[in-house]
C-alpha cells in the first residue's frame, strides 16, 4: 500500500482536528498535539469499524472522516476512562459543598 504525502498530511491533520475534538468531548481538554493525533487516528479505525457494523454510513470527505474518527475516538476515550475510573469530577459542585478561595 501507497500513501502519498498529501495522503499522509490529510490523515494527520483529521486525525488531531477529531482527537481534540474528542477530548475536549469526553474530558474537557486536549491531550497535547501528538496525543490528539494518536486519539484521532485510532478513533478512525474504530469509528470506520463500529459505524460498519451498525450499518451506518456517512459519506464521504474530509468533514465526514473527522466525524467519523471524533466518533470513535469519543467511543476510545470512555472506554479508557471506564477501564481506568478516571472519569475527572464535575467541574460545578453542589451548593453546600463549594469551597471559596480568597
Amino acid at each position: 500500500m501507497y500513501i502519498s504525502g498529501e495522503s499522509l498530511v490529510v490523515i494527520l491533520l483529521a486525525g488531531l482536528i477529531a482527537g481534540w475534538l474528542a477530548g475536549k468531548i469526553v474530558a474537557g481538554g486536549g491531550f497535547g498535539l501528538i496525543g490528539d493525533i494518536a486519539v484521532g487516528i485510532v478513533g478512525a479505525f474504530i469509528g470506520s469499524w463500529l459505524l460498519l457494523r451498525l450499518g451506518i454510513h456517512i459519506g464521504s470527505g474530509f468533514v465526514n472522516t473527522i466525524i467519523v474518527a471524533m466518533i470513535g475516538a469519543v467511543v476510545l476515550l470512555l472506554i479508557i476512562r471506564l477501564l481506568s475510573g478516571a472519569f475527572p469530577q464535575r467541574r460545578w459542585g453542589l451548593p453546600w459543598r463549594r469551597r471559596w478561595r480568597l
